[in-house]
């Protein structure tokens, strides 16, 4: 597709891979409508040359509210991408159900209420694309990220689902699977990130995918290759070698929530 021109809402755009995507989009010539939850950071990241939306996308009808916002902005939008996240680590002393509820919220529904937002108009003009940012992590299951994997693996089957369903009424689906990117969720992780990139070289990746209309955006190359050679892996196989992880403490701390 082209970029320049473009009507785009990116959600999650306050900070991180989403504020850097957008500035990288309105670079390139797109007209970029931004959403999260702080005003004042989205319009730091606007700098005067997008439309800042404010919106919590955990809220269904706030999110559809601003859908509506954005179009009438913008004039349409032609693309959204689904990028408010959040990421916690888990252990399972004591067991904490609050933390699957949180992440299955901002990083499933969220996308959701998002895409809820937009399709109704799309499937009516017969034309438009969703780009949802799931993550690496969604392949393959390890201890210490039981929450954000099961959120983002279902992501990844919501997105594969609606790419079947929509395709035949002129809508795109693409996924972005990112391996670690320096971002302010990442800066405090206390394990190994191997092949992490920066934000700014993760948007650029990101908008070069959307362009050439890549079902799928997985990176960096390296990660993308090892997870998904992890998928095939036996499950006997796989179980020792991340319980042999958790033996060694290789799991998440605290979380924080982007968008």
């Amino acid at each position: 597709m082209e970029i320049d021109g473009a009507r785009i809402w990116v959600t999650g755009a306050s900070a991180g891979i989403g504020a850097a995507l957008a500035r990288e989009l309105a670079d390139r010539g797109a007209r970029v409508a931004i959403s999260a939850r702080n005003a004042d950071q989205l319009a730091e990241v606007a700098g005067g040359r997008m439309t800042v939306v404010p919106v919590d996308v955990t809220d269904r009808a706030a999110t559809v509210a601003a859908g509506a916002a954005v179009r009438a902005a913008l004039g349409g939008i032609d693309v959204v991408v689904a990028n408010a996240g959040t990421w916690s680590g888990f252990h399972v002393e004591p067991w904490e159900s609050d933390r699957f509820a949180e992440h299955l919220q901002i990083n499933v529904m969220g996308a959701v209420h998002t895409f809820e937002a937009v399709v109704p108009q799309m499937l009516a003009e017969g034309r438009g694309r969703l780009v949802g940012v799931a993550s690496l992590a969604g392949y393959r299951g390890v201890p210490g990220s039981e929450a954000y994997n099961a959120g983002k693996a279902a992501l990844i089957s919501l997105l594969e689902s609606l790419r079947g369903s929509l395709a035949p009424r002129g809508v795109v689906v693409q996924t972005v699977n990112p391996g670690f990117v320096t971002t302010r969720m990442t800066e405090r992780n206390r394990f190994p990130m191997p092949f992490k990139v920066e934000a700014d070289d993760a948007a650029r990746t990101i908008a070069d995918g959307i362009a050439r209309d890549r079902a799928e955006i997985a990176f960096p190359l390296p990660m993308a290759v090892l997870m998904k050679a992890a998928r095939l892996v036996p499950t006997r196989a796989w179980t020792s070698l991340t319980a042999a992880m958790a033996r060694r403490g290789l799991d998440g701390g605290p979380g924080r929530r982007a968008g």
